[in-house]
């Protein structure tokens, strides 16, 4: 007896085999020859509209998991839109400029011993670039299932794209968005090309914080306490900050006079190790506006400048810079904290 046909077992067309590496890319090229997308955003016409924007990949190699991570999450997404009844265009796009794409094409222009290429030659290799791996992605991120119009993507290097930012751009300007100021750009020297603050990477490093005393011009034996957790900007350190609203101290110590803050006497005191401090007096804006300093091991002089939006009251390290009396002032000029020995205790 042929015990299989006495089971009461379902029937089905599927082979016991998934052998999905010959059958899934059947089923694209099915999906393709019937143009499976093109169908559903004509049923989905006059729908209400859910477009998903796709920040572009780089141009730039091989898809890795986070391509692919990105491309199937968004796939998911439009994919219910269309199923819950949206008009769910979804339109591919790659960023074609940038220092990834500039970088790979400096290497292999080197690799190929031109060492001298100017800027035209570089810029026509990055878009030969460019375009090599965009067809090599695209038909990478089709494996992978994604619906989408993906013989009409958007370029970034494409004439019609970049008109459009120009566009974009003098409108922001007409708007009055657009300013001129100051801010620190980071230069990577081997790449001879500024960096994006995200692709900065810092290494950990623990430093020890130090009390400092500057001595005051024209007062032997005075001098104003800063404390810093950065010692190695001091040698350029060209003005201290203080808060106007604040209240000072003039303390005697030992033959020294130290001017801290009032409400910061006690914890200075406690860890300077000043036992039996006597106040001298109390000082306000007033008597800080004209001090002037020497420097205690360069051979210059600073001033005091009133830092209200930033110097405080707080013991430790915390968020903003300067949690003792004054602070060493990190902003003068837009130069940044460490071009002025700023205490940043972050």
């Amino acid at each position: 007896m042929d015990y299989k046909n006495t089971l009461n077992l379902p029937q089905t067309q599927f082979p016991m085999k998934a052998d999905l590496v010959a059958r899934e890319p059947e089923r694209l090229k099915k999906w393709e020859a019937g143009k499976l997308y093109q169908r559903i955003q004509a049923q989905r016409a006059g729908a209400e509209k859910f477009v998903l924007h796709d920040g572009p990949p780089f141009a730039n190699g091989d898809v890795h998991i986070g391509n692919a991570l990105n491309k199937i999450l968004k796939d998911i997404v439009v994919k219910y839109k269309s199923l819950r009844g949206f008009s769910a265009p979804y339109v591919p796009g790659w960023d074609c400029h940038g220092l990834p794409i500039e970088f790979k094409v400096s290497q292999e222009l080197r690799k190929e011993g031109n060492t001298s290429a100017d800027a035209a030659t570089i810029r026509r290799a990055c878009e030969a670039y460019a375009r090599k791996y965009i067809d090599i992605q695209r038909a990478q991120f089709k494996r992978l299932g994604g619906l989408g119009d993906w013989d009409h993507p958007y370029l970034t290097l494409n004439k019609e794209y970049e008109a459009d930012e120009l566009r974009l751009f003098a409108d922001i300007v007409e708007q009055g968005f657009v300013y001129r100021g100051k801010k620190p750009v980071y230069w990577c020297i081997p790449c001879r090309t500024a960096l994006a603050d995200a692709e900065v990477e810092y290494k950990d490093h623990v430093s020890q914080s130090i009390y400092v005393k500057f001595p005051i011009v024209g007062r032997p034996g005075v001098s104003i306490v800063i404390w810093t957790t950065t010692p190695w900007t001091l040698p350029a350190n060209l003005a201290v900050a203080y808060n106007s609203n604040f209240s000072y101290s003039l303390v005697r110590v030992r033959g020294e006079e130290f001017i801290v803050s009032t409400m910061l006497l006690s914890a200075v005191s406690e860890k300077c190790g000043w036992g039996g401090y006597e106040i001298v007096r109390s000082l306000d804006a007033g008597h800080l506006s004209q001090v002037e300093y020497q420097h205690p091991f360069c051979n210059r002089t600073g001033k005091l400048y009133a830092g209200d939006s930033f110097v405080e009251n707080v013991t430790g390290t915390g968020k903003v810079c300067g949690n003792l009396i004054l602070r060493l002032l990190g902003v003068l000029l837009g130069l940044g904290c460490a071009a002025f020995g700023s205490h940043c205790a972050r």
